[in-house]
């Protein structure tokens, strides 16, 4: 695991607390920038700009619409604000940021709830327009979808009851239960890398936590900052423990119809302008980041 990561990930879990907390409040919260050093979210700057006709840029454009597929259930990347009942996070930004480059004001953005299951099915079938979901890039969905990214680059690690010292890493796992959302990468690596773990799926990883809770499991597994953000929540406080030892690398990209290449393009240039213009850091500040956490380097852009 990298210092860079450690480091995020330490300091995650007490200014994820506060924001957590923060939602309670009535003046306070992600999206007004409440909390002690929280971040504020904005909406971006709706940009005004005309797209050739026929492309999937002119169509969302002109309708002043667009979909977008969010999970509701990770604190800090897509989780429903108990305040607006709004989801918000990071994730969420990204959506907003792509959506303003379209010209498409904050009203016409409909945030859809997507669990892993369901995303490449939900953007074949055109429930959502995009899928911006902890959306995990890899070849066997590239089979049938498309990415713009990544935007993020995350890491598998595994959450144990805070009494739990038996499982301190991926090696640990032969015999346990570990739990993971159905159809997500981290399922598939726990089947297929370490096949002496018995593995256990639910359709959200809030029931894999429910789950460990309960000591119905050993563990769950899923990215290490998606991970951070349910150890640090007030209501599980002092219940679990991340393991803190990475095994993989998950690079988070923006789902699309497979095959729509000029959309992948604008999606990537959109990702690419908020890394230069720093749009990408202060999203990330006042969500991962609210309470002053280093936003990391934005990853390149893969355009294949």
């Amino acid at each position: 695991m990298t210092t860079r990561r450690l480091r995020l990930l330490l300091c995650l879990l007490l200014p994820l607390a506060f924001l957590l907390a923060a939602c309670g409040d009535d003046d306070e919260g992600l999206d007004s920038g409440g909390g002690d050093g929280g971040g504020e979210t904005t909406d971006p700057e709706v940009a005004d700009t005309e797209f050739d006709d026929g492309t999937t840029m002119a169509e969302l454009s002109e309708a002043g619409a667009i979909k977008i597929g969010v999970k509701y259930d990770q604190p800090g990347l897509g989780a429903v604000s108990l305040d607006s009942e709004e989801p918000e996070g990071f994730d969420i930004e990204i959506g907003k940021l792509v959506a303003a480059q379209l010209g498409i004001e904050p009203d016409g953005i409909e945030f859809i709830e997507t669990v892993s299951a369901n995303r490449e099915t939900f953007i074949e079938n055109g429930t959502v327009d995009i899928v911006v979901a902890t959306y995990t890039i890899n070849d066997e969905r590239k089979e049938v979808i498309d990415f713009a990214g990544p935007y993020y680059v995350a890491g598998q690690d595994l959450l144990v009851g805070a009494d739990d010292d038996s499982i301190n890493g991926p090696d640990d796992l032969a015999g346990k239960r570990v739990c993971a959302a159905s159809g997500s990468t981290p399922i598939e690596r726990i089947r297929e890398d370490y096949p002496d773990a018995e593995p256990v799926e639910f359709d959200t990883y809030t029931e894999c936590v429910d789950q460990l809770l309960a000591g119905q499991i050993d563990a769950v597994s899923t990215d290490d900052i998606i991970l951070a953000g349910y150890a640090a929540d007030p209501q599980y406080e002092g219940e679990f423990r991340l393991v803190g030892e990475t095994f993989s690398d998950e690079p988070y990209g923006i789902g699309l119809e497979k095959g729509d290449d000029e959309f992948r393009s604008f999606l990537n240039d959109t990702l690419e302008e908020s890394y230069e213009d720093g749009t990408w850091e202060s999203s990330f500040d006042a969500t991962l980041g609210a309470s002053g956490v280093e936003a990391p380097e934005p990853p390149e852009v893969d355009r294949y």
